[in-house]
């Protein structure tokens, strides 16, 4: 079924099914021609693999490529975060940077994870249950995908390895879809505007009803939508993603499922600043999750300290003090995630009191000032402060934008991945004299406004 090819460098060392970027291939299904669009370069510590469509009937009817991110160091990979686009050929072409999000990565790097991000090649008209319901081929291409990743990155563990799903829209049904297929492979799953279907479509044959099991029950999920996808707001396109998630969060709460519900109070179906609530709660449930040996089986998910909400409130308590009916309730794993929870549904504010970590490898030259920097784990990056011999003389980005919720250094596309092209660390000072040798020194500013202590002197 898939016939991913070569390019480039390392031919010779991998295995005859990677690729290490996109190539030009004629496609079968819908006849998108490639490439779908400029991607990123994937190089180490970046990798690549894409796959032709299958003739119909067969497997997926789209192509795909997935692009997965290896933090540098890691000897074995304990499990894979996965960033799914949602739905139309705008969200499927914003899942080719989903990889290259620092914020992101600052969460699998925490966990010796890698960060995967797939972009199906969906032409805008076509129905997206052909991948989104992941047993229409994409469940297939993407184990297919960790085996040829793992085997160009030098980590075949990647091929056992366990997940931890972030999907939005179609995301959301993929990585439902795949929690109640492989409850064994799935640490935890955010569901952002999209939720599998529990019941069939009979006006769509393509919508088939998933089948819950009792496996499923012990993994941790938590529901998203925005308050304007049939909360508050009853009518428009997206009326329908909260009655939706409100009957898949009953029938599993019903059955003892950990599932809980955070209604963004801002959005509708664009992400907003959900990120600042997914990463912690993804956080405690690799934390508490994931083996101390990598191979070994996912520990069960704590449930002593869980806390507990009414549908659609605005504050957590502790289970043994929650005097409601529990199988109605929102479950939250613990105090602090209870406490983010609880601020992220009133304004999606949830605080931050640690600064940044200080940029590194500062480099001057010719007038050219580049650095790096890993991302704040809780905040991520807003903007870099540019330092000349102790004084700031700019901001890069001079004015950061983001359309859909807090300013970030990397910008957001509708799915939650960083604009395209991707923006560099790097300042031209066109101010100093050619003779002039100045000292520069770079600082991170997270979202929540913190500011990192002084990277060293530029070198």
């Amino acid at each position: 079924m898939f016939a991913p090819r070569f390019i480039a460098a390392a031919r010779a060392t991998l295995a005859p099914l990677v690729v290490l970027a996109l190539v030009l291939l004629p496609l079968g299904g819908f006849g998108q021609v490639p490439p779908y669009d400029d991607p990123p370069a994937a190089e180490p510590p970046y990798y690549r693999v894409r796959y032709e469509a299958a003739p119909a009937g067969e497997g997926l009817v789209f192509p795909v490529n997935y692009t997965i991110w290896i933090p540098p160091g890691v000897e074995t990979l304990r499990g894979v975060v996965v960033h799914q686009h949602g739905c139309g050929e705008g969200s499927c072409k914003s899942g080719q940077t989903g990889a290259f999000d620092l914020h992101w990565q600052a969460l699998a790097r925490k966990h010796g994870c890698a960060l995967l991000a797939p972009s199906y090649e969906q032409p805008q008209d076509a129905d997206c249950q052909m991948w989104c319901d992941p047993r229409n081929g994409s469940a297939e291409a993407f184990q297919q995908a960790l085996a040829d990743l793992g085997a160009a990155s030098g980590h075949p563990e990647l091929a056992e390895a366990p997940w931890a799903l972030w999907g939005h829209s179609g995301g959301g049904h993929w990585c439902g879809g795949m929690a109640l297929l492989h409850p064994d492979r799935v640490v935890a799953v955010w569901l952002r505007s999209g939720v599998p279907l529990l019941e069939a479509n009979p006006d769509r044959s393509a919508i088939r009803a998933h089948e819950v099991s009792d496996e499923v029950l012990g993994v941790p999920m938590m529901c998203n939508p925005g308050t304007k996808e049939g909360v508050t707001v009853k009518e428009g396109r997206f009326a329908g993603v909260w009655p939706a998630n409100e009957r898949f969060f009953l029938e599993l709460r019903g059955r003892g499922a950990l599932v809980g519900v955070a209604v963004d109070p801002l959005t509708a179906h664009e992400c907003g600043n959900q990120r600042y609530l997914a990463i912690p709660w993804l956080d405690a449930c690799l934390s508490a999750r994931l083996p101390e040996k990598p191979g070994e089986p996912l520990r069960p998910m704590p449930t002593e300290n869980a806390w507990l909400a009414p549908l659609l409130a605005t504050e957590a308590v502790p289970e043994s003090e929650f005097k409601g009916d529990p199988a109605t309730a929102v479950w939250l794993p613990d105090a602090a995630i209870a406490a983010a929870w609880a601020q992220y549904v009133v304004n999606t504010e949830v605080p931050d009191t640690t600064p940044p970590p200080a940029p590194t490898s500062v480099r001057a030259e010719g007038g050219v000032v580049t650095w790096e920097a890993e991302a704040d784990f809780e905040s991520g990056i807003a903007h870099f402060l540019v330092e000349r011999d102790g004084e700031v003389v700019a901001q890069v980005p001079e004015e950061p934008k983001n359309p859909f919720g807090r300013p970030l250094f990397q910008g957001l596309q509708y799915s939650d991945t960083p604009t395209a092209p991707l923006v560099e660390m790097r300042f031209e000072d066109k101010d100093t004299p050619a003779d002039a040798r100045p000292v520069y020194r770079i600082r991170t500013v997270n979202t929540a406004g913190l500011v990192s202590p002084p990277s060293a002197p530029s070198s």
